[in-house]
């Protein structure tokens, strides 16, 4: 079978965020799920919806497959690099802030 795979990295959305809107959409119809993430109202919609749509340009021009045939085989949602940032507090002290970022991999697969 043949695959197409798009990545979108260092995304400044928490990890824990997007696999919470990712973990509905594995194995199902690709056009299906670029019709609902758009009323999705979460702000990991958005990102999730750009890799999926540039992996089935990505299945359409460079592999030559349908896109009313892809279906997503996988969606992995890793953690990225972390910035951190201090928040002063009292007495002299102070506490971090860890700004969280994502790296998404959408894989999909043309159904026979």
């Amino acid at each position: 079978m043949e695959q197409a795979i798009a990545e979108g990295k260092n995304l400044r959305i928490s990890p824990k965020k997007v696999r919470f809107v990712a973990h509905n959409l594995r194995g199902k119809q690709a056009a299906g799920i670029v019709d609902s993430l758009r009323f999705v109202p979460r702000k990991a919609a958005l990102p999730l919806l750009k890799v999926v749509k540039s992996a089935m340009a990505n299945a359409e021009k460079n592999k030559g497959l349908k896109p009313e045939k892809l279906f997503i085989k996988e969606i992995l949602v890793n953690e990225g690099p972390v910035m951190k940032r201090f928040r002063p507090v009292s007495r002299g002290s102070a506490h971090s802030i860890l700004k969280r970022t994502s790296h998404i991999k959408v894989v999909l697969e043309e159904v026979s």
